[in-house]
């Protein structure tokens, strides 16, 4: 029954009651905040239409696809219906991990997937990847979900679209004016969006206004707590996390930050540990100038095998957040990001 949605149409789908949802859908693109709010709305729905039992995975190429089958097999002690969440940021699952989507689309295909619904998130996948008989077999299966990315023209109409939902508008020179603040980096758009409905009411907001919010920056941000944690600094890391908490700066804000970043390394690591184009795919990530510089000397120092590692945590720490227990986590989602921040922070490279 292979179709393809962009977002919009998904977001539409997702409004009925109950939602209209499918056996199995595939999110592929590099744009990390509008994927996590795309599958994050697949989660909502699931949950109003009654998967109550959610099973999520992180794999790539060396991992054990059996738990996938396996997450599908398994009856519920409760009888819930059951969401499984599967990503795969390198989008190379390998031979065994291949095998084990083909097969899952048979299965889909088949009806055999009873009261359970499937979530593949992936990267924008290249022509040769989207060639691949597990690729092609999902397209064929599922609901393909294909996230566009917002480049710098797009980008001062994204911010007017996203004011327009907490019901603000701004003059076009005024959105062009934040799109060049921002440098096109849609996660800080994201930000300064969400600053202007703090601040100030419905309606219009004028340029002034506008100026002075997203000009009276914390001492503390995000930015800071990545770059301390790229360039080594483990002491700065951890004042800037401290500065963001006595702040009230959101907590899933701060991991969404420094979680998506670490996500990017371990695609970019995994590009250059396969021999590939790393100059590239930072493109591809938009990563230049001084970020691009840290970045380099973080996948010098930091071996490949660190990053799938570093990947779970994060996705442990949205857990914590979500009010979850996690074994052998504690139980404060700050105290977990500050263990996060240090292992990518103390982590020397080691002889090959």
């Amino acid at each position: 029954m292979g179709r393809r949605l962009d977002s919009d149409s998904l977001a539409q789908q997702l409004t009925k009651t109950p939602p209209q949802l499918d056996s199995l859908y595939i999110v592929s693109g590099d744009e990390p905040l509008l994927v996590i709010e795309t599958v994050d709305a697949l989660r909502a729905g699931a949950v109003r239409a009654g998967y109550g039992e959610r099973i999520s995975l992180i794999l790539d190429a060396r991992s054990d696809w059996s738990a996938v089958i396996a997450a599908t097999q398994n009856v519920s002690l409760f009888g819930d219906r059951r969401l499984v969440d599967v990503a795969v940021p390198t989008g190379k699952p390998g031979k065994l991990g291949g095998d084990t989507l083909l097969k899952l689309s048979g299965m889909v295909q088949h009806g055999t997937l009873a009261d359970t619904m499937m979530i593949i998130t992936l990267p924008r996948l290249d022509k040769t990847t989207r060639n691949t008989k597990w690729c092609q077999g999902l397209e064929q299966a599922g609901t393909w979900v294909e996230i566009s990315s917002v480049d710098r023209a797009q980008l001062p109409r994204w911010i007017g679209q996203r004011l327009a939902r907490q019901e603000q508008q701004l003059d076009t020179g005024t959105l062009e004016w934040m799109a060049d603040k921002v440098e096109g980096n849609l996660l800080a758009a994201f930000q300064e969006v969400q600053k202007l409905a703090l601040l100030y009411p419905k309606g219009k907001i004028s340029a002034n206004d506008v100026e002075r919010a997203v000009l009276n920056v914390a001492r503390y941000d995000v930015f800071g707590l990545r770059d301390a944690m790229l360039s080594g600094n483990a002491a700065k890391a951890l004042t800037v996390l401290a500065g963001l908490r006595a702040e009230g700066e959101a907590l899933p804000l701060v991991l969404w930050a420094i979680g998506e970043e670490v996500r990017v390394l371990a695609r970019l690591s995994a590009t250059q540990a396969a021999g590939q184009d790393l100059q590239a795919e930072m493109r591809r990530q938009r990563i230049f100038g001084p970020r691009e510089h840290l970045v380099r000397q973080t996948l010098s120092r930091i071996p490949a095998k660190t990053w799938p590692a570093a990947v779970q945590h994060a996705h442990d720490i949205d857990r914590l957040i979500k009010g979850l227990k996690v074994p052998g986590r504690l139980t404060d989602p700050w105290e977990e990001l500050g263990r996060l921040a240090l292992r990518i922070a103390i982590s020397k490279s080691t002889s090959r």
